[in-house]
């Protein structure tokens, strides 16, 4: 067996596993990481040649933990030996870390994988940052690249949050179903900050727009993990669907096309296709969820053939239900969006204004303030707007996106 991308791609599947049985063996992120790439290698090294084992992910762990025992022992050797009472009472401590590694379900330990990447004592950065280098296996310089730092600066940060893991002293035990379903919340959340990171990104960074796939794969992972839970559906359906439109949401020059402007004939119909499913069947357990309702909005702008066959009113009915799941001022705002296209943009503004010191900071609030009072014809305060949004841009292709606007406006003042 001379391919060494299918070597990468079974490494890659079998790390969150083979991690999380490693992790509860050795009970220290950093040993058991050290002890996971020291099968990696060991992996590359004879797979070529003996071909690939029957289990690669038993291969890695049984190899890893041998390793990282091996470790320890030659660490023990320049360690003082405590005293002979405590020696005398030792059982075979040995055996019984084997017994936990063999006997335990491999979904308690990958969930505990990912809940201990987004320990709630950690800042949102290094959740994604600690969740990336841990479960997927990204490399600290990519990671770097991907949040435009240097390599050191993001080094530090993901040491930092092993640090804070590490005294946090979170349990290794088999989590019950309750405590599973404690976890479940954080872990998606976590899933979709790293999506949110790779979409928002564009096409100005690769490094960030792969986290989007990288994202769609975790939530593939935990929805072996649990087939029944309809917000993990929900959770995948969404990013697919908003993954489905990356071919369509810029130009040639990296110029963002609006939902509406978009060339539907370029959407991924596959991964469309995918989403409904996944969305049919989640709504089926008649359990809504807030990723779930956001999924929903979503397939009626996959399902209309054009932008003016969009249900406008089915999805502002779902943002008021959205409101009501997960009430947040962005979750209005875009329910004002909705509502702009049934009612037009003067009622739309009234709606609007209630959300102004909430949202102050946000780009959208000032990029749709803008566009709803240039549809009334204030050019004057819709140029203010627009003027907001481009100082609050993330991106340069957010910015430039709003000078078009206000091109317009100038424009159409001179014709005037």
């Amino acid at each position: 067996m001379k391919d060494l991308a299918w070597i990468d791609l079974a490494l890659t599947a079998a790390r969150p596993q083979a991690m999380g049985a490693l992790l509860r063996y050795f009970r220290d992120l950093d040993t058991a990481e050290e002890a996971f790439q020291e099968a990696c290698l060991r992996a590359i090294r004879t797979w070529p040649d003996k071909g690939p084992p029957r289990d690669p992910t038993a291969w890695l762990i049984f190899v890893g933990r041998n390793s990282g025992v091996d470790q320890i022992r030659k660490t023990a050797r320049n360690t003082a030996l405590p005293d002979e009472n405590v020696l005398s009472d030792l059982s075979d401590a040995e055996a019984d870390m084997a017994e936990r590694l063999d006997s335990s379900h491999y979904r308690d330990d990958i969930l505990r994988l990912m809940f201990i990447c987004c320990h709630p004592d950690l800042p949102a950065t290094q959740q994604i940052a600690l969740a990336l280098r841990i479960v997927s296996g990204i490399s600290v310089a990519q990671i770097a690249r991907a949040f435009i730092v240097s390599e050191s600066a993001m080094e530090q940060r993901i040491t930092r949050a092993k640090a804070r893991v590490a005294k946090a002293g979170l349990p290794f035990e088999a989590p019950s179903a309750a405590e599973r379903a404690e976890r479940l919340p954080p872990v998606m959340a976590m899933i979709y900050l790293v999506f949110n990171e790779g979409y928002s990104a564009g096409m100005s960074n690769p490094d960030v727009a792969a986290l989007c796939e990288e994202a769609i794969r975790l939530a593939r992972l935990l929805q072996r993990i649990f087939p029944a839970e309809p917000e993990i559906m929900g959770l995948a359906a969404l990013m697919l669907l908003q993954h489905s439109r990356r071919e369509a949401r810029y130009d040639g020059e990296g110029q963002i096309i609006l939902l509406e402007d978009q060339d539907r004939s370029l959407w991924d119909r596959r991964q469309i296709d995918e989403a409904l499913a996944l969305l049919d069947k989640a709504i089926r357990h008649r359990k809504p969820g807030p990723y779930q309702v956001q999924a929903a909005i979503a397939a009626l702008h996959a399902r209309a053939v054009t932008a003016g066959e969009t249900d406008w009113k089915e999805i502002e009915l779902l943002y008021q239900l959205l409101e009501k799941l997960s009430p947040s001022p962005v979750v209005s705002l875009n329910r004002v969006v909705a509502f702009s296209k049934l009612r037009g943009p003067v009622e739309a503004l009234a709606m609007l204004e209630p959300l102004a010191d909430a949202l102050d900071g946000y780009f959208y609030f000032h990029g749709v303030r803008g566009a709803l009072l240039a549809q009334t014809g204030e050019t004057r305060e819709a140029r203010e707007a627009f003027g907001l949004a481009i100082s609050l841009a993330r991106s340069p292709a957010e910015a430039a996106h709003v000078r078009l606007e206000l091109d317009k406006l100038k424009e159409e003042a001179i014709l005037s």
